[in-house]
């Protein structure tokens, strides 16, 4: 088994709480809105958005290989915009991968935006690192989710206020 990093940045006009509130605690309710391509329905299976929390998300046949991800809360930090979790089952995890744990960090620009830290941990089942095709997937895939959610609250401005 190999362990591996993988880092991205994102910068958004969104102002940071706005943000936060949209692509952290009400995603399971916009993914379905914003990309019905790619996921279908998403849900608590236990907890109610705090640390502990687990979501499923299931996916179309768009998304092959991966018929639904689960995810667990591990760190909720409203205060300091920070977010972390462990997918549990479902996606690269069991069949390239053993863990995945992901940290995203909004942090507020003097711009009036914010800039978005993404840090990915895995843990691979086999004694390489994934694939330069597998990062590029994960990176456009998490930079697609959260350009649909800037796009919906820069086409709705009240939204999340």
């Amino acid at each position: 088994m190999s362990t591996g990093t993988i880092v991205d940045e994102y910068m958004s006009p969104i102002p940071v709480d706005k943000l936060w509130r949209a692509s952290i605690c009400d995603v399971r309710n916009l993914l379905p809105k914003l990309l019905p391509q790619l996921v279908s329905s998403a849900y608590f299976l236990e907890g109610d958005g705090g640390v502990g929390t687990i979501t499923q998300y299931n996916l179309t046949n768009a998304v092959e290989g991966f018929g639904h991800v689960k995810d667990r809360i591990d760190v909720i930090d409203h205060e300091n915009h920070i977010f972390k979790y462990s997918v549990i089952e479902g996606g690269l995890v069991g069949l390239k991968l053993k863990s995945f744990v992901a940290e995203v960090i909004l942090n507020s620009t003097g711009e009036g935006g914010c800039l978005a830290k993404l840090k990915i941990e895995y843990e691979s089942l086999e004694d390489s690192l994934l694939s330069e095709k597998d990062v590029t997937s994960i990176k456009e895939g998490k930079l697609a989710m959260t350009k649909a959610i800037e796009g919906y609250l820069l086409a709705n401005p009240d939204a999340y206020a």
